[in-house]
């Protein structure tokens, strides 16, 4: 049975992310919430969950000693599949721009910028319900070009540097990146555990993505 590390560096939407992949591992995968780098640096795959600012989630994962470490060791020389969910997935970039310059994972160049809106009348954060756009062919994403919506609450977002790397867009007062992959990285910025139906099928793809 494959192993799946569910980072646990104190993030808000933990538990929720657990009860999500739980529920469609169906006893096929185990879902192991996990800070201990052993336990990270083995394992099949690889979730890392997220809410609040980038630079207080950046310290609390740096907190956890050998996590990196150990997530990079999985992820780039083992080749395990990861998934960033919100600011799990924004922790991928090269910074961040959140109370200052925070240096990220920098697993996929870019920047973490704050929503702009073009109108003043659009609200940010962007909070609730929205429909991908510009989906990529991508074995995760593809199969969301129906238009089902999925769940957003956000302030900031990842722009990376390769156009490349964006797998689906968002419009929210302008266009932005609301999935990333290269390789066998992948982040999303909604949130699939509270996605309900859409959401719930992502995280099963995730588990059975080949990349």
């Amino acid at each position: 049975m494959q192993r799946v590390a569910l980072i646990d560096y104190g993030s808000g939407n933990l538990r929720s992310a657990e009860k999500a992949l739980v529920r469609v591992a169906e006893g096929r995968s185990e879902i192991v919430v996990t800070d201990d780098p052993d336990e990270v640096a083995r394992a099949d795959r690889v979730v890392l969950p997220g809410v609040g600012a980038f630079a207080a989630c950046m310290a609390a994962l740096e907190a956890r000693p050998g996590v990196i470490e150990a997530m990079t060791d999985a992820v780039s020389r083992r080749g395990a599949p990861f998934l960033g969910i919100c600011v799990g997935m924004q922790l991928l970039a090269t910074r961040g721009l959140e109370f200052g310059e925070t240096a990220g994972l920098d697993w996929i160049a870019g920047d973490v910028r704050k929503l702009d809106p073009a109108d003043p009348a659009i609200k940010v954060p962007h909070m609730g319900w929205n429909t991908l756009i510009d989906v990529a062919d991508h074995a995760l994403f593809a199969p969301m070009r129906g238009g089902e919506a999925v769940y957003f609450t956000h302030s900031f977002a990842i722009f990376p540097k390769d156009s490349a790397d964006v797998s689906a867009y968002v419009e929210h007062g302008g266009r932005f990146p609301a999935a990333v992959a290269r390789g066998n990285v992948a982040g999303v910025q909604f949130h699939p555990e509270k996605s309900q139906k859409p959401g719930l099928a992502l995280l099963q793809r995730f588990l059975e993505w080949r990349p």
